[in-house]
């Protein structure tokens, strides 16, 4: 599944930082937690508005960032995506 191939990417650039990477630049920001939450508050932003505008396109490009974000927090909290993913399946019973 892509979300957790991405994962590893993710978690790859927390174990390794590189320089030339924006997601190891988010993990290891000088603002910290911070840094992360704003993009997830401008994401969450920029997906109501693209809705509100009703462009599909946009929908889906805002959308992917904003779980790209999420899943940045995640491997900055140390939350595997099988805890997210064994909470939705309780929610479904």
């Amino acid at each position: 599944m892509i979300l957790d191939e991405l994962y590893e990417v993710l978690l790859d650039r927390k174990i390794n930082p590189r320089e030339d990477s924006y997601t190891s630049k988010l993990l290891y920001h000088e603002k910290g937690i911070n840094a992360i939450l704003e993009k997830i508050g401008e994401e969450c932003t920029e997906l109501i508005l693209a809705v509100k505008d009703g462009k599909r396109k946009d929908i889906i490009y805002e959308a992917a960032d904003l779980i790209y974000h999420m899943m940045v927090l995640f491997v900055k909290l140390d939350i595997k995506l099988e805890e997210v993913w064994k909470e939705l399946e309780r929610r479904r019973r």
